[in-house]
């Protein structure tokens, strides 16, 4: 039980300072709440030695009101700390997490899913938020209560003292055997809770193919399971720890009654005052109440160690960010010095050199899966290269912080992603400071301003998540608005005209010289007339550069380049 509470306190961070106050005012509202027997006491011994007055009706009046008020006080003030602390405490990590994962090599989102992230994020540490409260209003409430009541009994009669804590000790090696049995099931909780989250995602996301090919019955048994299988750990959880809560419940039932009989024994002995024996009657029925509520606090124990167990874990995951330092290159030209990279253990990059100067445009052309969209996101740096060098200037791109590198760069990608925002603030991605005219601006030169215009809120209309409420190719002109805002001078260009409907290409060509003027450009296109003109061309085979020149010096080459451009080859899953 103390680890858990030891955790609690370093995951809280923050807002150690707020639980610090509230274990204080927990101690001393246990201290007023030990004056209504004190109360109860000066009335009881003033009825049975007939000593009735209004001097022991004010004293007993005082304590009680004393008590009551004082309870009223700490109380709020103490749960008002203990519940800010365990919102704020899992605010932060939420906080905490988003950002880390903007500095994580892209293959932490393959080598973990969607769901099991999700899952952290949302219910995982939801059961932090409704459980840490819980646990420190409730748990620690009750013990301080206990153990002030536990003193007080041991200063008033020793004997009764000493049942009192024998109790509580027998209480706690039942808690210690109940913390024992929920580490093994708490944990598979955990898994299933994150797996329910994993399927329902993924049948969400996939709703298109399972409706196109009819498999709503198959998906529905997947999601089905993992609700039954929730269900059934959560169950299996609640089962395992009902016995020993009502072992506890007993076991502290039985030293209240033994509390009793101890009393009447003494008495009957000689040993006690007839006022105080009956005093500890009334004791026995109201030592261990609070020692009850924090017992049923106990058993989400383990469930809290888990769940911040599962969600620390993403602190272990390498950050690409290290030893990075704010940069502003004097150049923008890039290079690649024997750069090799592989997915997992499929090689996609072998041994790549090559050199973009300045200011230039460099076409990449190949066949799917030559690795033209890797070359591109280790200049970004979505990964780091296995081995060799990425520079941007005269610096590695390692030596950058991440954010200062992507100062230096735009990317317009073939898949865009929309938030679900007004237009205008996904558009201001690329420049969140930037007015509502800069934004107008960037659209025009986009060719989205006529579409934007048109709808009914214009730049303030809502879209939904991953923009489904716009077609394609609004989508993509949205996101080269965004990269216009951006005014970066690196452009990366993955297919980006791909989704653009023919009427507006022409004009999106025109916008996009107007975007990479001036600018170092590495574009990757399926159209012959996009890398016409390019100053570069790289031709990727298998992971490999193969030819390397202008368009006119690789048409009259015998190789990929001039078999695509002829049609001499098939072009089916080409991609220039």
């Amino acid at each position: 039980m103390i680890s858990v509470f030891k955790k609690v306190w370093l995951f809280s961070g923050c807002e150690q300072s707020n639980i610090k106050k509230s274990v204080i005012l927990g101690f001393f509202n246990a201290i007023f709440n030990t004056l209504q027997v004190g109360a109860i006491y000066v009335v009881l011994k003033a009825l049975i030695e007939n000593n009735s007055s209004v001097s022991v009706a004010g004293q007993a009046f005082g304590l009680m009101f004393a008590s009551i008020l004082g309870k009223i006080v700490t109380q709020y003030y103490s749960q008002l700390q203990r519940t800010h602390a365990g919102y704020f405490m899992v605010a932060d990590k939420r906080i905490y997490i988003g950002n880390k994962l903007k500095l994580v090599p892209m293959g932490f989102f393959n080598r973990n899913s969607l769901g099991n992230i999700t899952a952290i994020a949302t219910t995982i540490l939801s059961d932090v938020e409704n459980t840490a409260p819980v646990v420190l209003v409730t748990t620690l409430g009750g013990f301080l209560n206990a153990i002030v009541f536990s003193i007080v009994i041991l200063l008033f009669d020793w004997r009764i003292g000493l049942i009192v804590l024998a109790g509580m000790l027998v209480f706690l090696g039942i808690t210690a055997l109940m913390e024992k049995k929920s580490r093994k099931d708490a944990p598979q909780r955990q898994v299933a809770q994150g797996l329910l989250v994993e399927s329902v995602l993924e049948t969400i996301q996939g709703m298109s193919v399972v409706k196109a090919f009819n498999l709503d019955s198959e998906k529905n048994k997947k999601v089905d399971k993992a609700i039954y299988k929730s269900c059934d750990k959560n169950m299996t959880l609640e089962k395992a720890m009902t016995p020993y809560i009502a072992l506890q419940q007993t076991v502290l039932n039985l030293f209240s009654v033994l509390i009793m009989l101890a009393a009447i024994m003494l008495y009957l002995n000689g040993a006690m005052s007839l006022v105080n024996c009956l005093m500890m009657q009334i004791v026995s029925f109201i030592v261990y109440e609070h020692l009850k509520s924090a017992g049923s606090g106990t058993a989400m124990l383990r469930l809290t160690e888990t769940s911040i167990d599962r969600a620390n874990d993403i602190d272990s995951v390498p950050i690409m960010d290290e030893g990075g330092r704010s940069i502003t290159p004097t150049k923008h030209d890039i290079e690649f010095e024997n750069v090799s990279f592989a997915y997992e253990k499929r090689l996609v990059l072998n041994n790549i050199s090559f050199r973009i100067p300045e200011k230039t445009m460099t076409a990449i052309v190949g066949p799917s899966g030559s690795g033209k969209t890797t070359l591109c996101n280790l200049i970004a740096r979505f990964w780091d290269a296995d081995t060799g060098k990425v520079f941007i200037g005269e610096h590695n791109v390692k030596e950058y912080t991440l954010n200062s590198l992507l100062a230096n760069v735009s990317m317009v990608f073939q898949n865009v992603y929309l938030f679900a925002d007004t237009i205008e603030n996904n558009i201001k991605f690329g420049k969140p400071d930037a007015t509502h005219e800069e934004v107008v601006t960037a659209a025009k030169k986009a060719c989205c301003d006529d579409f934007i215009s048109a709808l009914p809120e214009g730049y303030n209309t809502m879209i939904g998540e991953g923009g489904a409420s716009l077609s394609g190719g609004e989508k993509q002109r949205i996101s080269i608005a965004r990269a216009m805002l951006k005014d970066a001078p690196i452009v990366i260009f993955d297919e980006a005209t791909a989704n653009v409907d023919p009427e507006n290409e022409e004009r999106l060509q025109l916008a996009i010289e107007t975007l990479t003027h001036n600018k170092t450009i590495i574009m990757i296109a399926h159209r012959l007339k996009t890398v016409r003109n390019a100053d570069q061309i790289l031709v990727l085979k298998d992971g490999e550069i193969v030819q390397n020149g202008v368009h006119n010096e690789l048409i009259r080459q015998k190789g990929i380049y001039a078999d695509f451009v002829s049609g001499r080859k098939s072009a089916i899953g080409w991609k220039i």
